[in-house]
């Protein structure tokens, strides 16, 4: 059995921080802090379109757990020594763009337009929950085993929004937006 001396360790560790592998796990971090920066801006418009109480609620809790994952992104960064630098989020500028058609192109006070805000709301879970998939399992395989946790209690809060924004179409909205 070989046990790494701290000088292996680190130079392993500095190796790999110098890796393609590495550089791309910042990459996807810089890409998903754009994005949530980004989200808690347009999800106070988002919420304000909504016409369900219930929604408006949901939508304004995840906007206070959207600030926490900006603040545990910059954490990462933290510990891998690297400063929180966003890199412009294609994908979510996209989805974040839809989502203000849904709301331009729906009349107000309608459960269609509620309908519409969860759809939209929905796709930029999904987009978030594989982001935070992917990375923590990148962090898990460079044995960035702190990164890792923050990571996975954000993806796990991810998933929690969407099956809630699920729980919401399926209860009421849905039928009510049928009915219009």
């Amino acid at each position: 059995m070989t046990t790494k001396t701290p000088t292996a360790t680190a130079a392993s560790s500095q190796k790999m921080k110098n890796s393609k592998f590495h550089k791309l796990f910042l990459k996807e971090l810089k890409d998903i802090y754009w994005a949530e920066k980004h989200l808690v801006k347009a999800l106070p418009k988002m919420k304000e379109a909504a016409t369900s109480s219930k929604l408006s609620k949901a939508i304004g809790s995840h906007l206070e757990e959207t600030e926490e994952h900006v603040n545990r992104l910059e954490k990462v960064f933290q510990l891998l020594d690297e400063k929180a630098q966003a890199k412009k989020c294609e994908a979510m500028e996209g989805l974040l763009a839809e989502a203000t058609s849904i709301v331009d192109d729906t009349k107000s006070d309608t459960m269609v337009r509620d309908a519409g805000i969860i759809i939209a709301c929905q796709k930029v879970e999904h987009y978030e929950i594989a982001s935070y998939g992917s990375l923590t399992e990148l962090a898990k395989k460079m044995e960035h085993n702190e990164c890792a946790e923050i990571l996975s209690q954000t993806l796990d809060e991810e998933k929690k929004a969407d099956k809630k924004l699920t729980k919401l179409a399926e209860s009421e909205i849905n039928d009510k937006a049928a009915q219009e």
